[in-house]
């Protein structure tokens, strides 16, 4: 989905699974520095020190953000990364683009042969898997950031609970619950449940990615509307908390980051070109669409993904989603 924002109204409004709450502690961090500063959870060694990267291009920003049930700050071994986003913020910061990565997508992973890229993650932490990214895309990740998914439960909650709207009824056998064709109001453990659901879904991951979406464009909304002080204090600390960012992400940084999106008027969100579902030995994967794949990073890599957006009109709705 494509969407046009005042001025004002991005100020959260950024779709991805760390980005929107990343957004929040910026701009926390604008209005009260030192108290939430101190909150946010910062790595060393997260981006890769290899040679061969792709080269910093100058034309806009990068951020992987992965979502995972597991904090990013303690270790990570066996952990997977349940959601992976590239955020490309445009160089004239006119444009917000979040490309969801399906997380079964079958790619090479240096050191590890070709697997699912989420086990990355798990082989090698954040450095491995923005290797595994920047390989895939031949995209540079400037930034890395992390969201504890536990994090939403108390964040949701914060703010008082979100609004989605789900197109047909679909029972989670996972979670024992079913979900009526509707309005829902979601608490914190509703909304876990929500973004966490694949199964009986028909799309499976893919489906599961733009509930993912969905929620976050809840969460920002309803933020946005929000006009008590202490829910509003409450859902940053909380956010501060749940975030983790690579070493070289600053209070400054992040002060930028939301003076950037203030300004910013257009929103996207977009998955992976992806040719379907397949299996590889025992494990069901989702290949990807190597041309697809080709001509959309080529469109991050030179800043033009609105001319890819023309040609191929690849955007996500979320305004109601499965």
């Amino acid at each position: 989905m494509l969407r046009r924002f005042g001025r004002r109204r991005v100020v959260i409004g950024c779709g991805g699974l760390a980005l929107g709450v990343l957004l929040l502690a910026g701009v926390g961090l604008y209005l009260l520095q030192r108290t939430y500063d101190d909150q946010v959870n910062r790595i060393s060694g997260a981006l890769p020190a290899e040679a061969g990267r792709p080269t910093a291009t100058g034309r806009g920003e990068n951020w992987l953000l992965i979502g995972s049930d597991r904090r990013a700050d303690m270790p990570w071994m066996g952990a997977r990364a349940d959601a992976i986003m590239l955020v490309h913020l445009s160089g004239d910061g006119d444009r917000v683009s979040v490309i969801a990565i399906p997380r079964d997508g079958w790619v090479p992973v240096p050191g590890h042969g070709t697997t699912k890229i989420n086990a990355a993650f798990a082989y090698g932490g954040p450095a491995l898997l923005i290797r595994t990214v920047e390989q895939l895309t031949k995209v540079r990740v400037d930034h890395y950031a992390a969201l504890d998914f536990g994090g939403f439960v108390e964040m949701t909650d914060a703010l008082g609970g979100v609004d989605v709207t789900v197109t047909k009824r679909t029972h989670d056998p996972m979670h024992n619950r079913t979900w009526e064709a509707g309005d829902h109001h979601l608490d914190g453990v509703e909304a876990l449940d929500f973004v966490r659901q694949r199964w009986n879904l028909p799309a499976g991951d893919l489906d599961r990615i733009k509930r993912q979406q969905a929620f976050l464009q809840a969460l920002a909304d309803k933020a946005l509307d929000t006009r008590n002080p202490i829910k509003i204090d409450r859902f940053i600390r909380a956010a501060s908390r749940s975030v983790t960012v690579d070493g070289t992400v600053t209070s400054g940084t992040l002060r930028g980051l939301a003076r950037r999106l203030l300004d910013t008027s257009t929103l996207e969100y977009l998955t992976t070109p992806v040719k379907g579902p397949a299996a590889r030995g025992d494990q069901s994967v989702v290949l990807l669409d190597d041309a697809g794949v080709r001509e959309l990073f080529t469109a991050v890599k030179a800043d033009r993904i609105g001319d890819y957006m023309v040609r191929n009109g690849a955007a996500n709705s979320v305004d109601a989603v499965r």
